[in-house]
């Protein structure tokens, strides 16, 4: 079948189960955490649930129940709360990006220091599956400690944490201005030479149709919202791991 191609738009996805587990304000849910430079949208498979956004303009509780659709751009500080079996399918601007770490979760202001401090807090390492959930829960735990101080401390808080995000991945961006050249843009690019090929009443590349298909994945990941299941996409652009953050969406 040859390359496979790009998702539409450049985009990336896939499908969440929102963590059930229980939290220390009386909620169930994720870690909050913020991306810088992907819009994402939750489109609600299943179950009820809610989005707690913090940006510039204070907190907001958004319902989410099945066939509902939320997004939100760059900078929205955003916490999925489980209130009933939550599954979304979850769409993410910038196919590549989230992969190579465009996420910082809310930990407290100790533990976004620097890079290391940040990514001690945020591994999971080896171990079983049933270990690696205990250390994403208590990831979990202290990024909503972040959360809480955050929406107490008002706009000079939510300040604080954006710079503290920008300092944690200055030395990344080599790495990620390659996989959106390769992905985002690459999509962008190639529906302007089509239209322009139009023009010029030239249909090439229709000849060139191709259809593609990805097997329903499996739950693999422990993301910072839930167990997630990404689905596998050429892998050609992906950055090392030690530039990646962890399973994102």
């Amino acid at each position: 079948m040859g390359e496979q191609p790009l998702l539409p738009g450049g985009t990336g996805f896939s499908r969440l189960r929102v963590y059930p587990w229980d939290t220390d304000d009386g909620l169930h849910g994720g870690s909050p955490h913020l991306h810088l430079t992907c819009t994402e949208c939750y489109l609600v498979l299943g179950g009820t649930g809610e989005l707690h956004t913090l940006t510039l303009d204070g907190l907001r509780v958004i319902p989410l129940r099945a066939g509902d659709a939320v997004w939100f751009t760059p900078g929205t500080v955003h916490r999925a709360v489980n209130t009933g079996e939550l599954r979304v399918q979850v769409i993410m601007q910038n196919d590549g990006l989230p992969e190579a770490g465009d996420a910082v979760m809310t930990f407290p202001d100790s533990h976004l220091a620097s890079p290391s401090a940040y990514a001690a807090a945020a591994d999971l390492g080896a171990g079983s599956p049933a270990e690696r959930q205990q250390r994403a829960r208590r990831r979990r735990d202290l990024a909503i400690a972040g959360f809480t101080e955050l929406v107490a401390g008002g706009a000079a808080a939510l300040e604080r944490f954006y710079a503290a995000a920008v300092a944690l991945v200055a030395d990344r961006m080599d790495a990620w201005e390659r996989a959106w050249r390769a992905r985002a843009l690459a999509a962008a690019l190639r529906t302007g030479e089509q239209i322009e090929a139009l023009r010029r009443g030239d249909g090439t590349h229709l000849r060139q149709a191709r259809v593609a298909r990805l097997d329903a994945p499996a739950e693999t990941a422990l993301g910072m919202c839930g167990f997630l299941a990404p689905y596998a996409r050429d892998a050609a652009e992906t950055p090392p791991v030690s530039q990646r953050g962890p399973a994102v969406e």
